[in-house]
């Protein structure tokens, strides 16, 4: 896929004495950004727990305190209220402690849902729970039979699909997501395992505007994201190690990680409005904000 969303573009008429060009494509990067009010699909982490390492931020049998990931949970969702965003709850089920992470359960794009269809056995039953709640919520689900694990590894900017694979996602359904949904879909190869998901290393933060950590991805993927989005934030390794991209933006406020200081730093510089959360205690599984967080188009 070689098409290009626009990228922020020079204004035609001239600037006031003394401007450049780079000066004005400086005042469009750093102007005021406008929100949209979201719907999401959160899972509260009744039953979180450390039973398994599928990533390398997990170590089974480490003890969590499910009581203090609760009140992080709820305090994001607090959050995307406060900011005028429609938030639904998912129940958790018994045995599926990573089901919090609801950004996995699928993609969704006008009314659409392709749901995920799991790589690890251990998360396999999520796949159908997920399924089975779109349906009953008036989405249309579209199955592929390829392994994807849906917002982890789709990320949605403007028109198009950006599609990470790698760890998780097979790139079949890459294709089956584009013929399904109807989206452009950009293919990115990761290559560090412990950015295993898409969106632990880029976040987009409106239609035209991504930021991302380089070394997370493969050179040619790299070369796309930078021909696809020049003017993109690059993050720093200390922002990217503590999963300062896992994050929600609704074209405004960029809901993040409260420790990506530098991140948070870099995108209020572009006109947009950090909002710290702490989800340390989900962080043991290598969740954030965008892994708890599914929205619903």
């Amino acid at each position: 896929m070689t098409a290009t969303p626009s990228a922020p573009r020079l204004g035609s008429a001239p600037g006031p004495a003394g401007t450049t060009p780079d000066d004005l494509l400086l005042d469009d990067l750093s102007r005021p950004r406008a929100a949209r009010p979201r719907r999401y699909l959160m899972c509260p982490p009744e039953h979180f727990a450390l039973d398994y390492a599928i990533n390398p931020w997990m170590t089974a049998g480490d003890a969590v305190d499910v009581a203090r990931a609760t009140a992080q949970w709820q305090a994001l969702r607090d959050t995307y209220t406060a900011l005028g965003h429609e938030v639904h709850v998912i129940d958790a089920v018994p045995g599926l402690p990573d089901m919090v992470f609801a950004a996995n359960g699928g993609l969704v794009v006008d009314g659409l849902v392709m749901p995920a269809r799991f790589r690890h056995a251990e998360r396999v039953g999520e796949g159908p729970v997920y399924r089975e709640w779109f349906r009953r919520n008036g989405f249309t689900p579209l199955d592929s039979p390829h392994v994807s694990e849906g917002e982890g590894d789709f990320l949605v900017v403007g028109r198009y699909v950006l599609a990470g694979t790698g760890f998780r996602t097979h790139h079949e359904a890459h294709d089956d997501a584009q013929e399904l949904l109807g989206r452009p879909v950009v293919t990115l190869r990761l290559v560090d395992p412990r950015f295993y998901h898409l969106d632990t290393a880029l976040a987009v933060l409106d239609d035209e505007t991504v930021a991302y950590y380089p070394p997370a991805f493969s050179p040619g993927s790299l070369a796309a994201l930078r021909l696809l989005f020049p003017d993109a934030v690059v993050a720093a390794e200390a922002d990217a190690m503590v999963l300062g991209l896992n994050a929600v933006s609704d074209g405004r406020h960029v809901v993040l990680p409260g420790t990506a200081t530098g991140l948070a730093a870099q995108v209020a510089a572009r006109g947009f409005v950090p909002v710290p959360v702490d989800l340390s205690e989900l962080r043991k599984a290598g969740g954030g904000p965008k892994c708890c967080t599914l929205e619903l188009r």
